[in-house]
């Protein structure tokens, strides 16, 4: 998750919503990615979108069932899609979004009897850290 945090910071500083994400194949780091939908004038550029897509193209494969996400904000629907779709085998993320969530909260995509994949989800994990990040940036913009 430390990873998936300094990405964040590092997104914020950059002017967009602090929130990173990375990909895991055992202890070997796949993909770093944070929050880039206003630097790349993409609005699918969300962190864990990003570190989904470089992990498959590490690997040559578009499937991660043996890789793990870790990311700072519950991801939406749309990125809660990815996932199930890339087979990741676990999500770990740290702040719950009651807002734009996927997971726990809205859509709750995995919960569908339409999800083909179903990751073990972990939330909570860095919350404190991930929810600083997202007031202090918000904070500052008001």
């Amino acid at each position: 998750m430390r990873h998936a945090l300094d990405a964040a910071a590092a997104a914020g500083r950059a002017g967009e919503v602090p929130v990173g994400a990375v990909v895991m194949r055992g202890a070997r780091v796949l993909a770093v990615a944070g929050n880039a939908p206003r630097t790349l004038h993409d609005p699918t550029a969300h962190a864990e979108m990003l570190a989904i897509r470089a992990a498959a193209a590490a690997l040559g494969a578009e499937r991660l069932e043996d890789c793990d996400l870790y990311v700072t904000l519950e991801p939406c629907a749309m990125c809660a899609g990815a996932i199930a779709h890339a087979r990741i085998r676990r999500l770990f993320y740290g702040a719950s979004d009651p807002k734009g969530g996927g997971v726990e909260h809205g859509a709750r995509v995995f919960a569908q009897p339409t999800c083909h994949h179903r990751p073990e989800v972990y939330p909570a994990i860095g919350e404190g850290e991930a929810g600083a990040l997202l007031r202090d940036f918000f904070a500052a913009r008001r």
